[in-house]
């Protein structure tokens, strides 16, 4: 079984959908695969309550079918950085509570779990505690999924440097084309593979802004995502 913890270089440089993708496209091939956003900032009103998009996104995605509060434990109503969010619901957010729940959901029967962080690596929780503070705890591989744009460069390797700096081991990257153009994209790709020196599990082109995990998965290198090992 393996575990790991997925974030990106931004808000908005399709950290979910490629969590989705990788989870559908290990699913096709025959794994067993849980994906679970502990903390989402964001909601709709749903049927049994209010519940995020993205959070619902990796429920389908996944082929081990978890109830809801499994996959989303902690639902803010508003878009906005979770501790703001938490202020303005009320509530405070601490990590070891999303901690104990990731390890709970482990214990599900899996081949492959994904646990989505909320925005980038140092999003705060309050006002000492961030996300990092969380895949720290539970000290399992970090995928990074990195917006390739103007600035991704220097983007992406401040955040291997700190998921390192943790003690962390960076077992993957994907390069995702999540706008239209970047100058140099082919070259600024091959600049992460060396300086991050880590398996690039997908690059994305730009599949415009309605793209869905289902238009990614045949990107997903299915060689890398099979032997990747828990670190």
């Amino acid at each position: 079984m393996a575990a790991f913890f997925v974030t990106g270089t931004d808000t908005g440089v399709g950290k979910t959908l490629i969590t989705a993708a990788l989870l559908r496209a290990a699913g096709e091939a025959g794994r067993r695969t849980i994906g679970i956003k502990p903390l989402a900032a964001g909601t709709e009103r749903g049927a049994g309550g209010e519940v995020n998009a993205d959070a619902l996104l990796l429920q389908s995605c996944a082929s081990v079918r978890l109830d809801y509060p499994q996959v989303n434990p902690v639902a803010l109503r508003l878009a906005m950085a979770p501790h703001l969010a938490a202020a303005a619901d009320g509530v405070r957010l601490e990590a070891a509570p999303l901690v104990r729940h990731c390890v709970e959901v482990s214990r599900t029967a899996h081949d492959l779990l994904l646990v989505e962080g909320a925005g980038g690596w140092l999003v705060p929780l309050n006002e000492r505690e961030t996300m990092a503070d969380v895949a720290a705890a539970l000290g399992w591989g970090v995928i990074l999924v990195v917006g390739m744009r103007l600035g991704a460069l220097n983007h992406a390797l401040l955040t291997a440097a700190a998921i390192r700096a943790r003690g962390l081991a960076l077992a993957g990257w994907v390069a995702n084309s999540a706008w239209p153009e970047m100058p140099g994209l082919d070259a600024n790709v091959a600049t992460l593979d060396e300086r991050l020196a880590t398996p690039r599990l997908a690059s994305l082109p730009w599949l415009g802004a309605a793209a869905q995990p289902d238009d990614m998965t045949r990107y997903i290198d299915l060689a890398h995502l099979a032997g990747m090992s828990q670190a």
